[in-house]
């Protein structure tokens, strides 16, 4: 992923007009969020003091195997970086986990070619446990609730890697708020705990530190949580507060078409799982 200094603003093409859009990083550099937004009109919001904003990407959830295999093409090259090409080489196709009931696969793609510059995925603790519990045991309570697990992480090789980043992680947390979603779980190493960290994640068990983890290629990971009936109380104050909770981005393409989600769950025609709760 390629460093960009914390002190200068990197900037993307944008679908909107020709002008560039630039970005402010944001938590000790590790995210970067856009530095001026494309407001319309206070008679337009949704809310006062709410902003709508325009990205130069579109994020939406993976419909079909020509998606999947897109997907496992960056996963495989973006891990390839960073750990030995044979520990990874099965994530260069899609795995069965990506198609089952529960999981939805995001896809960010660039409005200007279409190409794929992030995904991760959200498997969910309904009808089957999280991959983290084949090595993990959850407090009960949090393994009673609904939970949601992010994995398979991965980002190009951009300089807009980082708005990317922090762009597909609100987009998890809008489809979790949406389908009920009260725990999401992830599984980190370093540097990436420490930027989950940053988000206001913490660990499920401070006591066990890195624990090996099957799903995750045996390696050892810190098991980290948000509880998102607090996210907005405890994000108050935090750089991305207004990013992530006061800015709508139509861009993000991952939520129900209409009505707000119960806690029964069905079924959809969805290709990325077709499970989800409403």
């Amino acid at each position: 992923m390629p460093s960009v200094s914390s002190a200068e603003p990197i900037f993307l093409s944008s679908n909107v007009g020709a002008r560039a859009t630039p970005l402010r990083p944001v938590v000790g550099g590790w995210y970067a969020i856009p530095a001026h937004r494309d407001e319309e009109p206070d008679a337009q919001r949704h809310e006062r003091g709410r902003r709508r904003e325009w990205l130069p990407f579109r994020v939406r959830v993976a419909a079909g195997e020509a998606d999947l295999q897109r997907v496992a093409a960056l996963r495989w090259a973006a891990y390839a970086r960073h750990l030995p090409a044979p520990l990874v080489q099965p994530l260069a196709q899609a795995e069965a986990l990506d198609r089952e009931p529960g999981v939805a696969v995001l896809m960010a793609e660039s409005k200007v070619d279409g190409e794929l510059l992030g995904t991760l995925r959200l498997q969910t603790n309904r009808p089957r446990p999280l991959l983290l519990e084949q090595s993990y045991t959850l407090p009960p309570e949090m393994a009673q609730s609904p939970c949601a697990e992010v994995t398979r992480l991965a980002v190009a090789s951009h300089p807009e890697s980082r708005l990317v980043k922090t762009v597909l992680l609100k987009a998890a947390y809008r489809w979790c708020e949406a389908y009920g979603i009260r725990y999401v779980l992830v599984t980190a190493r370093p540097p990436l705990d420490r930027q989950y960290a940053r988000l206001l994640f913490r660990d499920v068990d401070p006591a066990r530190g890195y624990v090996p983890l099957a799903h995750v290629f045996g390696l050892p990971h810190r098991v980290m949580v948000c509880d998102l009936a607090r996210a907005r109380q405890d994000g108050a104050g935090h750089p991305l507060y207004d990013f992530w909770f006061r800015t709508d981005h139509p861009d993000l393409e991952v939520g129900p078409e209409e009505g707000r989600p119960s806690t029964q769950s069905t079924r959809s025609n969805s290709s990325s799982g077709g499970w989800v709760l409403r």
